[in-house]
């Protein structure tokens, strides 16, 4: 993982901490799936979905999301607490044709009723050498601008939601 670049990206969401926490425990892949689908008649899909505007050129693809591991870290009565989600995603279809990403995603409350989405992660670029090539001319800013639209996607959900 280390040998990818690394993508950092964080919302906000206008809900207490404990209320994010336990959505994204109960069922995360359900979030992530009802935040990110482009049309409403593709809700029942298993994959989620990643979508851009870049330059003018729409590139989207499904995506397969694993969660890995979930955790909550409270160290003591004074600490915030905080709760990492360990995620993975590829596109569902032609996986070698995009990066496959690895991050985590990190929920912590900010005051009692706002909560952050802090995402970082690494991804890396398909084709070998060629797919550097083309990541360093290109491949980044989409992949930048692909997971900041999740992280959006996911807190403008969440907010809505949990309303």
């Amino acid at each position: 993982m280390s040998t990818g670049r690394e993508i950092r990206s964080y919302d906000y969401v206008n809900r207490p901490y404990e209320r994010v926490r336990d959505a994204l425990r109960e069922n995360a892949l359900t979030v992530f799936q009802s935040a990110t689908k482009a049309a409403a008649s593709r809700a029942q899909s298993i994959a989620a979905e990643l979508h851009v505007d870049f330059g003018g050129i729409g590139v989207k693809t499904d995506i397969n999301i694993s969660v890995r591991n979930i955790e909550e870290k409270i160290v003591d009565a004074t600490s915030t607490p905080t709760t990492r989600l360990q995620l993975e995603w590829e596109a569902a279809t032609m996986p070698r044709l995009f990066p496959l990403m690895k991050g985590e995603l990190s929920v912590y409350p900010l005051t009692s009723t706002e909560t952050q989405l802090d995402f970082s992660g690494v991804y890396e670029p398909p084709f070998g050498p060629v797919g550097k090539t083309m990541n360093a001319i290109v491949g980044h800013r989409i992949a930048e601008v692909s997971v900041h639209r999740f992280v959006s996607d996911v807190a403008g959900y969440l907010r809505k939601a949990l309303a």
